[in-house]
């Protein structure tokens, strides 16, 4: 089974930056994609940012030249560099991990940006 733990959300103000890091842990497929999604009040949640074991990634329109995904195989561990934060960033974030079998889900963290 595998388990993904978020962390780095917080409050900040519009135009401040923020740090999301996610940590994998169990028995991880080599070959994979990971990502983060959110979700804001009454919203389905949606792609912010993905990126596969080999390094490719790609954002959601709306995020894209504020945002950066990075990843550490060695390590199992994501991180969401947030920057240029603005109101509509607001919402849960969520990690998530895919293979070929399986997708898994973290239990979330709130990013809250004031205007």
């Amino acid at each position: 089974q595998v388990q993904l733990v978020e962390s780095g959300g917080g409050l900040v103000q519009a135009g401040g930056s923020l740090r999301l890091s996610c940590a994998a842990s169990g028995i991880i497929f080599a070959i994979n994609t990971m990502g983060w999604y959110r979700q804001a009040p009454g919203q389905q949640r949606e792609l912010v940012a993905a990126i596969t074991s080999g390094g490719t990634s790609n954002y959601a329109d709306s995020v894209k030249g504020r945002f950066t995904i990075s990843r550490d195989n060695a390590k199992n561990t994501l991180s969401l560099q947030m920057s240029s934060l603005k109101p509509e960033d607001t919402g849960v974030y969520y990690c998530n991990l895919v293979t070929l079998w399986n997708k898994y889900w973290g239990q979330g963290t709130q990013v809250t940006v004031s205007s």
